[in-house]
């Protein structure tokens, strides 16, 4: 883990939390995650409440950076349509990276199981978020069913991540042909 000393205690924290609990689980310990931060324990909890509470802000914290890179730009899309397709191609190209362990927020969802807690709210958050993107894009492009198509969307999303990320599946071509199938079913132009 990369830190500097001119960031922050809590930038510190977050940035080994993101890396952290990516790579390792949920479960990581309070005192490595202190020790790759660089940051005493006293201080953590300065900062928060508890190291649920530095999963939470750390994953709050990826959260735009995450959509923006999978999310087309003007130049990148131009029809609802391209906009969708684009993020299953950003998911494709990103699963065949080496640190890929698949999306953040299905896996914080996953390992902790318990919805009310507050980084499993924040991923819940997150997640919504992007069904909700889907929707006015599957609006937007005149489909039949505009929530039915996010919600198969979102299922092909996240079954796509976890299977890449658990390195049981290779994207290449298969999500995008997917929801290219689900675009012409459901009239989207």
């Amino acid at each position: 883990m990369a830190t500097t000393d001119k960031a922050s205690p809590r930038d510190r924290l977050l940035d080994a939390a993101t890396e952290l609990f990516y790579r390792d689980g949920v479960s990581i310990g309070v005192e490595a995650l202190c020790k790759s931060a660089g940051v005493s324990k006293r201080s953590m909890y300065q900062l928060f409440d508890s190291k649920d509470e530095v999963l939470a802000a750390s994953l709050e914290r990826r959260a735009s950076g995450y959509a923006a890179r999978i999310a087309p730009g003007a130049e990148d899309a131009a029809t609802p349509r391209e906009r969708i397709l684009y993020i299953f191609e950003q998911v494709e190209k990103g699963s065949i990276e080496p640190g890929f362990m698949g999306c953040p927020f299905l896996a914080a969802l996953v390992e902790l199981k318990d919805p009310e807690h507050p980084a499993s709210v924040v991923a819940r958050a997150a997640k919504e978020r992007m069904q909700d993107a889907f929707r006015a894009q599957a609006e937007l492009g005149g489909a039949r069913e505009p929530e039915l198509l996010a919600r198969q969307l979102m299922l092909v999303f996240d079954g796509a991540s976890a299977r890449s990320g658990a390195k049981l599946e290779t994207l290449e071509g298969l999500t995008v042909e997917t929801v290219r199938t689900l675009l012409d079913a459901a009239g989207v132009a």
